[in-house]
């Protein structure tokens, strides 16, 4: 049965993508984006709140979606459903209700997502620093990637923080907890830093974290290692090459 706080709008991270893509959750066109996020009833101007069913997965992602396409007023719930739930605050069940379609206008901020070419760039010259979110031993590849003909192992130069590291019973973990878990993966905090992963998901929470400590990120690349592994990019295995 369908459980939310009242009110809520559901927003599928799997339909509102680029549908003509191959890769799992690269950002859709800006009109495409508009259309679908104005039939939720979600116009300009609006305070949006964005929750998750997990306390802190896919919520940075819909966020960096909003942010990216010029809502300003975007947050995230703390804690997502499971500490609003544990607060016993109140549940609707049932299909949600309908809503007015409202008018949103989508205006893509370019330099707010990097392409694989950016990457290569950016690790070539040393201009910006990649972090991959996913878990070591499919950074290291040691482990097999979950998407059929993704090789395994990472992009030469890149630093791996899988992101259950700076994450705690749903939330973010503290400024310092953040900001030292960074830096032991080997990231300079004041270089440029573009963050990556699967499939351009749990790379939102690095960048989150990273806007938390007043370092934000450049760049989150889109296509991630679904787009990087699948294609003949060279690849590196065992852990990260510091410095």
């Amino acid at each position: 049965a369908e459980r939310r706080i009242p009110g809520a709008l559901r927003f599928d991270i799997d339909a509102v993508k680029d549908t003509d893509s191959d890769l799992p959750h690269m950002l859709p066109r800006p009109e495409a984006f508009a259309a679908a996020v104005g039939a939720m009833g979600i116009g300009d101007g609006m305070r949006i709140v964005v929750y998750d069913g997990l306390g802190l997965f896919a919520a940075p992602r819909v966020r960096w979606t909003f942010k990216t396409f010029g809502a300003t007023d975007v947050v995230m719930l703390e804690g997502g459903f499971p500490k609003w739930q544990a607060e016993n605050r109140p549940i609707e069940h049932g299909p949600p209700r309908s809503r007015a379609a409202r008018s949103f206008t989508a205006r893509l901020d370019h330099s707010a997502v990097a392409d694989a070419g950016d990457i290569a760039r950016a690790l070539a010259e040393g201009t910006a620093q990649v972090v991959d979110a996913r878990p070591g031993d499919r950074f290291r590849g040691e482990a097999p990637e979950p998407r059929a003909g993704v090789r395994s192992g990472h992009m030469p130069g890149s630093l791996n923080l899988p992101f259950p590291a700076i994450v705690e019973n749903g939330q973010l973990k503290s400024p310092e907890a953040i900001a030292a878990a960074f830096a032991e993966a080997g990231v300079d905090l004041d270089r440029p830093l573009i963050t990556s992963c699967g499939s351009g998901v749990s790379a939102a929470i690095l960048s989150t974290a990273l806007e938390t400590i007043g370092k934000p990120a450049r760049a989150l690349y889109d296509g991630s290692w679904a787009e990087w592994g699948a294609s003949d990019r060279p690849l590196a295995t065992g852990p990260a090459k510091r410095g």
